[in-house]
């Protein structure tokens, strides 16, 4: 099992140096311009209580790394209220009608985000406890670098806007880095878990591709916000493009 968390480390050093990172820690833009992605982020964000629910937890399970799961599906099922509630205050909840928002969430300029939760489903489901740890686990180490760069923001916002932002500030992150799953008892007793051969080989395919598939996702938020995130587009030209492009 080390050697797969080693991979995984090695993965995560990579995905830090990708542009939406630069971008978000580019001040010569505005902090709310370094986070006019978030709407681009929807499909996921509200579809990953889902992936907790019915895909991570077993409701009888076979073993103490199922135990460890289900705990950390717990801890992590309830953040897409976080969400909801920094889309309000970050002005990003457009006036659009109810098919306009179908439109905008399952189009075109959407379709990496929604892929994220179908292929995690697709490693995941029915998969032994072991290889959805690793999945767990990888996903933990983006989230851990999307949320040490969105707390940064944030906080540069908070000052001008007086404003908390409980999903990409600080409260997300001190609750990522706070799971059950980083205590050291759980840390030591994941270090024991032997993996086969086939569950060594199929565990790193699996993180290359969540790596892969994460990275094609940075692009697609980074497209989005140079494209509806500049400063001279007032918030009513945004809403018009929105329905434009969906």
């Amino acid at each position: 099992m080390l050697d797969i968390i080693a991979f995984i480390e090695s993965k995560k050093q990579e995905f830090t140096k990708l542009p939406l990172f630069a971008f978000m820690q580019n001040k010569n833009l505005s902090p709310s311009q370094r986070l006019s992605f978030a709407p681009c982020m929807a499909h996921f964000i509200m579809s990953f209580s889902d992936l907790n629910k019915y895909v991570f937890l077993e409701h009888q399970p076979v073993n103490q790394i199922q135990h460890i799961i289900n705990q950390h599906a717990y801890e992590d099922e309830e953040h897409w209220s976080w969400y909801l509630r920094d889309i309000e205050e970050l002005g990003f909840n457009y006036n659009l009608n109810f098919t306009q928002g179908l439109r905008f969430v399952w189009g075109e300029e959407t379709k990496i985000t929604r892929q994220i939760t179908y292929q995690i489903a697709g490693y995941s489901y029915q998969a032994t406890p072991t290889i959805k740890l690793l999945v767990v686990e990888a996903l933990e180490s983006i989230g851990h670098i999307f949320f040490n760069m969105s707390t940064q923001v944030a906080s540069e916002l908070q000052v001008i806007s007086q404003t908390d932002y409980f999903y990409f500030g600080d409260t997300h992150l001190r609750v990522e880095t706070g799971h059950a799953m980083r205590t050291p008892e759980a840390e030591s007793f994941v270090a024991t878990i032997k993996l086969t051969d086939s569950q060594r080989q199929q565990a790193l395919d699996i993180v290359e591709k969540i790596f892969q598939l994460f990275t094609e996702w940075t692009h697609e938020l980074l497209v989005y916000a140079q494209k509806y995130g500049v400063e001279s587009v007032k918030k009513n030209e945004v809403e018009t493009n929105l329905m434009l492009c969906v």
